[in-house]
């Protein structure tokens, strides 16, 4: 469903109309399209710390523009305001700040940049893990937090800000990561903080970044996960697309139409987990969890059949199928393993509490299950979406629907590709740096921000 609050504040007459009467005017976010060459598409302003310096040495592969700012010890060309042009991407290295005193160095970079930012810029920050810093060191790399989530609700048309704490020798990650938060790819998300760890394979080929690599897609008969499985296939991979028996036709016209193969089977089945092993001659590279259902019902009014149903499909099913291909051996080394909770699971919603249950237990699997698969170097993360357009959404009452699009730092709903580029991300070879985490693809949601 098009989201025509978005088409009329930024027509001609719209425009003048909302600037009266002080309503926020989003605008359309840019997107990744087939056939772009680089992440970004314009300036790229690099400053602050030693990464800073490793970034450099990427950027020709990120961009054809890149400029330092108020940073003498990079090669690339000084930015001058009013004379540079508008910038599309900014990278400020705070990892070397162990002060709270150094922390003016985040205003005296960002602020003179900030009112030359193009529409849909993309801005990181660069730290170290606070853990095993010194006190002082650790207070300060913990403030980045704070700062980087304000800025992004202070960012306009269609910015956004993200913090990546990248771990002492994981810094050969920087350019998959960069490559995902610099870029469309990551047009709804925002606010957000990640942890980069060491991971010893990394990405062949950037054109075809999962080329080689089978993928499991569960609930791929239309919204979000059919956009999975398209956007993995466009990535490379070799897609199984399993959705129910009742989805049957629409599963093997997608299924076709991605050259991959259509699987109806009913997850919480008693021999769902067997079937599935024996359907997988060849193993699995990557498992998406996206099957999921709502029973929504406050809990005074909650039937035993309403609550079960939602645990069994959103939370039981995944462990049990993800537990039967390790048993089985279908999991590949490196494996990638992505689990799609929600921002329900991280704030609660009322008349939610069996579906938030579920999705908040989608992320402590992915927490709890971590360091174990770590040892196979299999990563296993999750991912919260908030308000993505679907179908689901669009049958909502209009006041909520409107409440859900605007209650974020961006002023409107998401799409099934947002949802499926970062699983994409979190796909690939050298994503392994990210494992045990939740990523929230949520416009920076204000529920539970």
């Amino acid at each position: 469903m098009s989201d025509r609050y978005i088409g009329f504040a930024n027509s001609t007459l719209g425009r003048r109309l909302v600037d009266a009467l002080g309503l926020p005017r989003p605008v359309p976010l840019e997107r990744w399209q087939a056939g772009r060459l680089r992440p970004v598409e314009g300036a790229l302003v690099l400053g602050g710390g030693p990464l800073a310096r490793e970034v450099e040495a990427i950027a020709p592969r990120l961009t054809g523009e890149c400029y330092a700012f108020n940073d003498e010890s990079l090669a690339s060309p000084a930015w001058v305001a009013g004379l540079g042009p508008k910038l599309k991407a900014l990278v400020f290295d705070a990892s070397h700040l162990s002060d709270s005193d150094q922390l003016r160095q985040l205003r005296e970079f960002f602020q003179p940049l900030l009112r030359s930012l193009a529409p849909c810029a993309h801005v990181v920050i660069l730290g170290r893990p606070p853990q095993g810093l010194s006190a002082q060191a650790s207070i300060t790399q913990h403030a980045l937090e704070g700062f980087s989530r304000s800025l992004g609700k202070e960012l306009r048309h269609g910015a956004t800000a993200n913090l990546l704490y990248v771990a002492e020798g994981a810094e050969q990650g920087l350019e998959g990561a960069l490559r995902f938060f610099l870029s469309p790819k990551s047009a709804f998300v925002s606010g957000q903080v990640l942890h980069l760890g060491n991971c010893a394979i990394q990405v062949e080929d950037w054109t075809r970044p999962l080329a080689g690599r089978h993928a499991l897609v569960t609930g791929a008969a239309r919204g979000i996960g059919a956009a999975i499985a398209e956007t993995l296939a466009r990535d490379g991979a070799s897609v199984t697309l399993l959705d129910v028996p009742q989805a049957q036709q629409d599963l093997d016209a997608i299924a076709a139409r991605l050259g991959g193969r259509a699987l109806a089977l009913d997850i919480c089945a008693g021999d769902a987990a067997a079937q599935l092993v024996e359907a997988l001659p060849d193993g699995l590279d990557i498992v998406v969890h996206n099957a999921g259902i709502t029973r929504d019902k406050t809990l005074a009014n909650m039937t035993p059949d309403y609550w079960d149903a939602v645990l069994a499909v959103n939370l039981r099913a995944p462990q049990v199928l993800t537990q039967a291909l390790l048993d089985a051996g279908k999991l590949h080394d490196a494996a990638r393993i992505t689990l799609l909770a929600s921002v329900s699971g991280i704030a609660g919603n009322r008349g939610q509490a069996n579906y938030a249950a579920s999705k908040a237990g989608l992320i402590g699997l992915a927490q709890a299950w971590a360091p174990a698969l770590a040892e196979r170097g299999i990563s296993i993360n999750a991912i919260a979406p908030g308000f993505i357009e679907t179908h689901m959404t669009a049958a909502m009452p209009m006041g909520l629907r409107e409440a859900g699009r605007r209650l974020s730092s961006l002023g409107q709903g998401g799409l099934p590709q947002d949802v499926a580029e970062a699983i994409a991300w979190l796909s690939q070879p050298g994503s392994g740096a990210i494992n045990g985490q939740v990523l929230r693809v949520c416009g920076q949601a204000l529920m539970g921000a």
